[in-house]
């Protein structure tokens, strides 16, 4: 198989094997007018297995923080005229904001229109986000 490597734009990568269409939905990529390429259970050294990501647009502004949330050990990578420019590693975030919503029927923000969805990471250890007005986890 033979994917091209991409001029200008985002790759994604060390995405753990499984989690790369999560991240694809959850990042809106589907609704991009661009190409962007899935690469699932790659060989990898390090990880046995990982998916891939590449977005091949230099204009496309990539939330981290939802990346974060799904796989808090993505390594991102800006490409500029086929060159690497910037990595960054993705960590959890502290704080979601409108990127999950709670499950709580009865929460402030499930019943009340214009309330941000605001979950607070409460477990580091585990992932563990819980809404600040109700506590609910979060699920992923």
């Amino acid at each position: 198989m033979k994917i091209d490597s991409i001029q200008n734009g985002i790759v994604l990568d060390h995405i753990k094997a499984g989690n790369a269409m999560k991240i694809y939905f959850d990042l809106g990529l589907d609704k991009l007018d661009c190409s962007v390429a899935i690469i699932q259970r790659a060989t990898s050294g390090k990880m046995g297995k990982k998916d891939i990501i590449k977005i091949d647009s230099a204009s496309y502004d990539i939330n981290l923080d939802v990346i974060g949330y799904i796989d808090p050990n993505v390594t991102v990578s800006i490409i500029k005229d086929g060159v690497t420019v910037e990595k960054k590693k993705v960590n959890l975030p502290e704080k979601l904001v409108n990127i999950k919503h709670c499950k709580n029927p009865r929460c402030i923000s499930a019943v009340e229109p214009g309330i941000p969805q605001i979950f607070k990471l409460t477990d580091k250890e585990h992932g563990v986000y819980r809404c600040i007005y109700c506590e609910t986890k979060a699920g992923k």
